[in-house]
């Protein structure tokens, strides 16, 4: 996530001090990614830096209102106009650990693939209470366009959520057909004696269907 184009989206609106930027980033993101203000103060600093924003009016209270500048507006129309890019491959820790736990003898895959299941099961359960929760306590609240505004940004990134849980699961059921369709000792792989070679090794086909769900 790009906390530097988002406090510039932000300023795009109007000056805003450090404080205040917290506020705004916290409300227009259904507040799933807390932005400590130390955090905030370096990224102002750095987008000042880059010409990007520039220090405004002090307030009676000494807050440092920071305004965007045209290059600062450019970056944001860029932004906001450009895709956002996947990397290639995987970090996850979900599939890496399935991959290399369908490799290992003796290990009950299936076993950790049905607990992994069950835990994504209570994860995506608590997700979808917490967002019909929300939903719940955003129809009784005041009748504005800034509580509708809040509301829609909340649901947005809950439902992104939710989804993302739902795809885990799944996942795990592909998993869970395709070792069926692989006798274990057709899956397992002994260490390899042979001196690697230079450079990146091949992608194993069981890592590849594992990661590819």
């Amino acid at each position: 996530m790009s906390v530097r184009q988002s406090l510039l989206a932000i300023l795009d609106q109007g000056p805003c001090y450090g404080y205040q930027l917290r506020a705004e980033f916290d409300r227009r993101t259904g507040s799933t990614w807390p932005l400590n203000v130390g955090q905030i103060y370096n990224t102002l600093e750095r987008l000042e830096r880059d010409g990007l924003v520039a220090k405004g009016d002090v307030d009676e209270q000494g807050h440092v209102y920071y305004r965007i500048t045209d290059a600062g507006s450019a970056e944001v129309r860029t932004w906001l106009g450009t895709p956002v890019a996947r990397a290639a491959g995987t970090r996850d820790e979900l599939p890496i650990k399935l991959a290399l736990a369908a490799t290992l003898p003796g290990v009950d895959v299936g076993e950790i693939v049905q607990t992994q299941r069950r835990a994504s099961l209570a994860a995506l359960d608590q997700l979808r209470q917490a967002a019909t929760s929300s939903s719940d306590a955003d129809s009784s609240g005041a009748d504005s366009s800034d509580a509708d505004g809040e509301a829609l940004a909340g649901q947005l990134v809950a439902d992104a959520a939710i989804f993302r849980a739902e795809a885990e699961v799944r996942w795990l059921d592909h998993v869970e057909a395709t070792l069926r369709t692989r006798a274990a000792h057709t899956r397992e792989l002994e260490l390899n004696a042979d001196r690697p070679r230079r450079g990146r090794p091949p992608r194993a086909p069981l890592t590849a269907d594992l990661v590819a769900g």
